[in-house]
């Protein structure tokens, strides 16, 4: 079954522009691993400190290959983000 996560990301106040667009080079590059399905940053319209990456991955097993290779990857420049973050996990189930 897919698996969808949603991130919400701060950005240190002022600099979201610049931390979405870091993420541009990172999207394309977590896209060509097997079993990603998404992987956008989406900056807000009303907050554009505040950014939303949207996950989508064949199974489990696709995204634990990936947490394994993103844990060699150095952090995308964190002195642009406040805190970790905030993750959400879905099964995927359309409901429409």
């Amino acid at each position: 079954m897919a698996i969808r996560l949603v991130v919400t990301i701060t950005a240190v106040p002022g600099k979201g522009s610049q931390l979405a667009e870091a993420y541009k080079g990172r999207c394309a590059q977590v896209m060509k691993e097997p079993g990603c399905e998404q992987f956008e940053v989406f900056q807000s319209a009303v907050n554009p400190d505040r950014l939303t990456l949207l996950e989508r991955w064949v199974d489990q097993a696709a995204l634990d290959a990936h947490a394994r290779l993103n844990s060699s990857r150095p952090p995308l420049l964190p002195e642009l983000r406040v805190g970790n973050g905030e993750r959400e996990d879905y099964e995927y189930r359309r409901t429409r």
